[in-house]
């Protein structure tokens, strides 16, 4: 693959950028490095594989069945998080019953180490009369947080919208071994009166001894009435911040962003953070609520008193195009573009053009910021778009900072991958891009017809992309080639990811594959 050792260095540059002490093929956080980029240096991984049959009271498959799979278990009614790999252990959230659960498995065989499990928090149903998505939603995914893994400790997002550090080794043997053992928690919630839309499934990041998290700070909408009347909705929490900073070591608070946010605040903030050096300078980079892509300049070290995050560029992310309101203002035009309201202007084929927030993660590489705007697939297809940022800038950069912008995709969810000069990108209404990542010139686009929630992942030359229709593997190339598509029984919505010659996916049916390349039986 070409630049193959310009990406090994730059993927060992921002290991050693975070603090991580790592066997190299290790994927200990979500995307797998800070810098974000959904590309693994893993090769000997398999075009195709077969996921066998499954043995439902054992919870596991006959490997007899099967083909290129290391192992397969079922874990939990539910994954909605991508795994974590780390130390021989792998780490992931999901939900059993209305509960959240949080797991650690062995790498080697899939079997259960330990696990966390907490239910819901309580929370109004009502707010001013408006439906509050955060007293149901929680109870139907469980954690959703992928967890940054750190030596023997491990951070997370819970599905009560705390953060969580746990002991990545479990307890100690005894009455309650097999339990997880949590080192500490800080609750948004409750000290800063942080109000997620939904659900909290922000990722953290770890920068030396600091704990970057987002707290996915939002407003529910209650669209299924009428849209015309969410221009008089009221936002739960204003003045909450969109990222915390916490000394990793003892969940003290010790920074906050101060990103206006909430005076454009669409729905909701699903975004995690990406970090990477520009110059002399390490910045932290965040898609808002608001389709705005921010820019903060990293903390040095751990401050003794609370702080703020300096916002060093920010960059409007939503074409202006996309702002024609008809005459109406934008909150109403906003829930309109939502096809599942009464009146939607939504006819759900892609056409609608209407403003989004960044749900994606924002990919830093060379000193450039590649992310999409995009809104949850149940509101309908609509009008995307991909940017690339030069993120040098300094201030408002929204007119002067976009090196390329590609509008050829739907609204999308989805983290980029970005190998041998090429970007891949899905987008909600299941189509996979092909661009050059320089110029933002499109190659191909292969429609799969199938709903996405999950990112691609470019490992070995090969593309794997999530569908609620199962896994396809695509090439990683300028022309279009499909390898294959593994039908899993069950929806794929969580990123797949490779770690130490295994490819691991995950269905929403809570099973978890372990695959690799095996011989071909004589």
């Amino acid at each position: 693959m070409p630049r193959l050792f310009g990406l090994l260095s730059g993927l060992s540059c921002l290991w050693v950028l975070a603090g991580q002490s790592l066997r190299a093929g290790d994927w200990p956080q979500w995307c797998g490095t800070p810098g974000k980029n959904m590309v693994s240096h893993e090769t000997g991984l398999p075009d195709s594989f077969v996921p066998g049959v499954k043995r439902g009271a054992e919870r596991t498959i006959d490997l007899a069945t099967s083909n290129n799979v290391r192992w397969g278990v079922k874990i939990c009614d539910a994954f909605y998080s991508t795994p974590s790999v780390a130390g021989g252990k792998i780490f992931m959230g999901g939900l059993e019953g209305t509960h959240g659960v949080f797991v650690g498995l062995d790498e080697a065989t899939g079997k259960l180490l330990w696990k966390w499990e907490a239910p819901p928090r309580a929370v109004p149903k009502e707010i001013d009369g408006f439906h509050i998505g955060i007293g149901v939603i929680p109870h139907q995914i469980g954690v959703c947080s992928t967890a940054a893994v750190e030596g023997d400790r491990l951070y997370f997002v819970s599905n009560r919208f705390d953060v969580v550090c746990l002991d990545a080794r479990g307890q100690p043997s005894g009455a309650e071994a097999g339990k997880a053992r949590v080192v500490w928690t800080y609750d948004p919630w409750t000290e800063l009166g942080v109000f997620p839309c939904d659900a909290a499934n922000g990722s953290p990041l770890i920068d030396g001894d600091l704990l970057y998290v987002p707290t996915s700070n939002g407003i529910d909408h209650n669209t299924f009435q009428n849209p015309y009347r969410e221009k008089e909705r009221k936002l739960p929490a204003p003045n909450a911040p969109n990222i915390i900073v916490l000394d990793k070591r003892n969940g003290r608070l010790v920074a906050t962003d101060e990103a206006p946010i909430t005076r454009h605040l669409l729905h909701g903030q699903w975004s995690s953070m990406s970090l990477g050096h520009v110059g002399n300078r390490k910045l932290l980079f965040y898609g808002g609520g608001d389709g705005v892509c921010y820019a903060f300049e990293a903390l040095a070290s751990v401050p003794e008193k609370p702080t703020r995050l300096k916002t060093v560029w920010h960059c409007d992310c939503i074409p202006p195009e996309y702002k024609d309101t008809a005459g109406l203002d934008w909150v109403t035009h906003f829930c309109l573009g939502d096809r599942r309201v009464r009146g939607t202007w939504n006819k759900h084929d892609g056409t609608f053009a209407g403003e989004s927030e960044i749900i994606a993660t924002p990919v830093f590489l060379d000193n450039r910021v590649y992310v999409a705007i995009g809104r949850d697939p149940a509101h309908g297809r609509g009008r995307g778009a991909l940017h690339c940022i030069d993120a040098t800038k300094t201030g408002d950069i929204s007119k002067t900072g976009k090196i390329w912008t590609y509008q050829g995709l739907d609204r999308t969810l989805s983290t980029v991958s970005i190998a041998g000069g090429l970007l891949f990108i899905s987008d909600v209404a299941g189509r996979l891009h092909c661009l050059d990542a320089q110029t933002g010139k499109p190659y191909w686009v292969h429609e799969t017809r199938s709903e996405v929630w999950g990112s691609t992942l470019v490992a070995d030359g090969k593309v794997y992309m999530p569908t609620a229709k199962g896994l396809w593997v695509l090439a990683a190339a300028k022309d279009l080639k499909v390898l294959s598509r593994i039908n899993l029984g069950a929806k794929v919505d969580a990123s797949p990811v490779a770690a130490n010659g295994v490819l691991y996916v995950a269905t929403s049916a809570g099973w978890l594959w372990a695959v690799r390349s095996q011989p071909a039986n004589p």
